[in-house]
């Protein structure tokens, strides 16, 4: 049998990215940077860079994940369609410190980390814990009570307490307190968290661009508004600059949906991933507690309905543009019918007066043919007269005529009747 040349990679793509084991305590720090089309190969360099300090093997040229082990801590790096992710992990300790907690970046280097290509959308620090008497102290330090979301994960077997604020150093921060979860499991509940978050802001980033495209739709409707109103007191020269003002804004539009289609459609699919893993954590409430579904339902559907707002916009404008250029590209040709029924009209009339003027043409045709017969047969009588015409030459020329004519007249009706039929 001869595989398919892509068999291996779809088939290993349900493997791909797979959730990393992780025991309590663990501290996790997790970077999203989003990249282009040049910084998505900076990254994969920088990674090697590092790869190479530590005399470990690089990635392969189009590798998407890579995990590393670093000794003291360990590296997840993840490349996306728009973004890359960078989770540094390291064995954690359960005791509550002084001040702030240490993260996962302690002992990765610092000059190699202020160097990672592309743009931060997202720091988030992840510390997992073992329940117990500690962990509302622990709350109390690292977040903040006002804005706190917490709730029951894993079907009851792990806690987890977030504030969705940035705190002085940049981070978020989520504390996860677990019971008996197997490292597996925690492993991808530590995944969904971090993704909620990543996709969370990924999806986001289409709210600025529907602000900015509701102030450019608020100018095309006005446009349009007053192009329908033009067109209804429009007379016959002004619609050519009517049709043409209405095609810059049918472009105008078109233009900017092709430009913001993209960036819609990836928020609607981050935010349908969000959902999603939402109800992977499989959420119940703790008492007096706002859930993280609860959080992003109140907190995400504003944004989320601007983003589609955006979109029905542009949609509801396109067709409506679309309309009203039919409908005056039907009254301009309606206008051009009738203007060809006059031309046709006068262009009939002119027929009909040439159709006259070569029937009287004709006529005169006639009648100059027969003087021209008439005088050849007056010639021919005045000739054989003299060798015993029993007729006069006079009685013979004017007894032609009318026979001449007759015959004549009769040639070029036959001779027109040809013409017609073919």
């Amino acid at each position: 049998m001869q595989d398919h040349a892509q068999r291996l990679a779809l088939h290993n793509e349900v493997h791909a990215r797979p959730p990393e084991p992780v025991s309590s305590p663990t501290v996790i720090s997790h970077v999203v940077m989003v990249i282009d089309r040049e910084s998505r190969q900076a990254s994969r360099l920088h990674l090697s860079r590092l790869l190479q300090d530590h005399h470990l093997p690089t990635p392969e040229e189009n590798s998407t994940h890579l995990r590393a082990d670093f000794g003291s801590w360990r590296l997840r790096w993840e490349l996306h369609t728009e973004f890359v992710t960078w989770t540094f992990m390291r064995v954690g300790n359960t005791d509550l410190p002084g001040g702030e907690p240490e993260s996962a970046l302690r002992a990765v280097p610092q000059a190699w980390l202020s160097a990672l290509p592309g743009k931060c959308l997202s720091r988030i620090h992840v510390w997992a814990m073992p329940a117990g008497e500690s962990s509302a102290a622990w709350v109390s330090r690292c977040l903040h009570e006002e804005t706190l979301v917490a709730s029951q994960v894993a079907d009851g077997q792990a806690s987890v307490h977030t504030d969705f604020q940035l705190h002085p150093d940049g981070f978020s921060r989520i504390l996860l307190f677990v019971g008996d979860l197997p490292p597996r499991q925690l492993g991808r509940l530590i995944q969904q968290m971090l993704e909620i978050e990543s996709y969370r802001m990924a999806a986001l980033l289409g709210l600025p661009t529907a602000r900015e495209a509701g102030s450019v739709l608020a100018d095309a409707e006005r446009e349009l508004a007053e192009l329908a109103q033009a067109i209804r007191s429009a007379k016959r020269e002004d619609e050519p600059g009517l049709l043409d003002r209405l095609t810059l804004l049918a472009g105008q539009v078109e233009g900017q949906y092709a430009a913001t289609h993209s960036r819609f459609s990836a928020s609607r699919a981050y935010f349908e991933l969000v959902d999603r893993r939402i109800r992977d954590i499989r959420e119940s409430r703790l008492n007096g507690m706002q859930t993280i579904a609860e959080f992003m339902e109140r907190r995400l559907s504003p944004a989320r309905s601007t983003c589609d707002w955006a979109v029905r916009r542009q949609t509801a404008l396109s067709e409506r543009v679309s309309r009203m250029s039919n409908l005056l590209r039907t009254r301009v040709e309606i206008e051009q019918q009738q203007s060809s029924q006059e031309l046709l009209a006068t262009m009939n009339r002119r027929q009909g007066l040439q159709l006259q003027l070569q029937s009287t043409v004709e006529g005169l045709s006639v009648a100059a043919i027969t003087y021209y017969i008439v005088g050849l047969v007056h010639h021919v009588v005045e000739g054989v007269s003299h060798h015993g015409w029993p007729w006069g030459v006079e009685i013979t020329t004017a007894a032609s005529v009318p026979v001449v004519a007759l015959l004549v007249w009769r040639f070029i009706r036959r001779l027109h009747e040809k013409l017609a039929k073919h």
